[in-house]
């Protein structure tokens, strides 16, 4: 960051100094004649979009600095030419300082909305966690009462509450993976071994909802860096999404297919689909429409995937089912290749 601000000031030093040059040299074939000087407007102008009022000021200091050879007498043909040159370092002045102090402004009211954002999000984020928090809450102190008062079955009270304390550390866990960074063990893997590991992960939940899965794969081993226990619990919420959005009978149908210099993971269901509202926030974390639902799964989904340099998206219509398609790399070094550990 602090090599870019300093080539940044070099580079608008140098066009002062080479538009000054320039001025001079075609001065000296046409005198009195200075027909460059609105380039000046072009550095201050930048300066105070990168620095602001203070760049903007010294920018044009510098500037005038460079620009009085022009006011001196031996320069000057005429007094008009001396009122307009000296118009020209005011004028100049005064648009260094308006758009210095608008810039400034701009970057002020940006960071006062992006607080306010930041804020309403917190806001939405507690909001969503006590709401989601609560439910299971009542269900362990209403059968804990009812355990104390000696009233009902205790045995299934105890199933109930043990049931709900499992909810809430699930809840508890999930705000955890998003909120903290990800540390991964790279390595090269077969993409075929990943994905069919997380459909049989999710293998259970589709045959109690009698769902189909069906995972299609290359003949040949695919080798993407990843970190497999990663990766699997991205697919995990995908796929359990996917089986949650069918009905009885239909299938979720998973694939492996090369696209490019990518392998490209391919999860499609057939259920209803998502309406405009819920498809545009899919991303944003604890929006979620669905019962029980944290509205973390897909964005912690996503999180691993940006970790592993990869790209989601997600297109979904109504009454058609949805398609999530997630990028890879593809590894062209044969597999087996251990990346070290990064940090994300």
């Amino acid at each position: 960051m602090t090599n870019k601000r300093t080539y940044y000031i070099i580079a608008i030093g140098l066009f002062l100094v080479i538009l000054s040059l320039v001025h001079i040299l075609i001065f000296q074939k046409m005198p009195g004649r200075v027909i460059l000087e609105e380039l000046y407007y072009i550095p201050i102008l930048l300066s105070a979009l990168r620095f602001g009022l203070t760049g903007s000021l010294l920018t044009w200091l510098l500037a005038s600095i460079l620009y009085l050879p022009f006011l001196e007498s031996h320069w000057t043909v005429t007094i008009l030419d001396m009122i307009d040159r000296a118009l020209h370092i005011i004028l100049s002045f005064v648009f260094a300082f308006l758009a210095g102090y608008l810039s400034d402004r701009s970057k002020r009211l940006r960071k006062e909305a992006e607080l306010d954002s930041s804020l309403k999000k917190i806001g939405q984020a507690a909001s969503a966690i006590v709401h989601d928090l609560r439910n299971p809450l009542i269900t362990i102190l209403g059968f804990s009462r009812r355990i104390h008062e000696g009233k009902g079955d205790a045995v299934q009270a105890a199933r109930l509450i043990s049931k709900s304390a499992e909810n809430m550390e699930k809840i508890v866990n999930n705000v955890l993976d998003f909120a903290r960074p990800l540390y991964l063990q790279l390595k090269d893997e077969d993409l075929r071994l990943v994905v069919q590991q997380a459909s049989e992960l999710c293998k259970a939940k589709a045959e109690d909802k009698g769902v189909t899965l069906f995972v299609e794969t290359p003949e040949i081993p695919v080798y993407s860096s990843v970190e497999s226990v990663s990766m699997q619990r991205a697919l995990v919420n995908l796929i359990n999404n996917a089986i949650e959005a069918s009905e009885k009978g239909q299938t979720v149908n998973i694939s492996i297919v090369p696209w490019k210099k990518y392998f490209r993971i391919i999860i499609k269901d057939n259920g209803p689909g998502m309406d405009k509202e819920t498809l545009e926030n899919i991303f944003i974390p604890f929006h979620s429409k669905k019962a029980g639902g944290t509205g973390l799964g897909v964005p912690i989904a996503k999180k691993i995937i940006d970790s592993h340099n990869g790209k989601i998206a997600i297109e979904s219509f109504q009454g058609k089912g949805t398609t999530v398609t997630i990028d890879l790399s593809q590894d062209t070094s044969g597999g087996g290749r251990e990346n070290g550990r990064e940090t994300v």
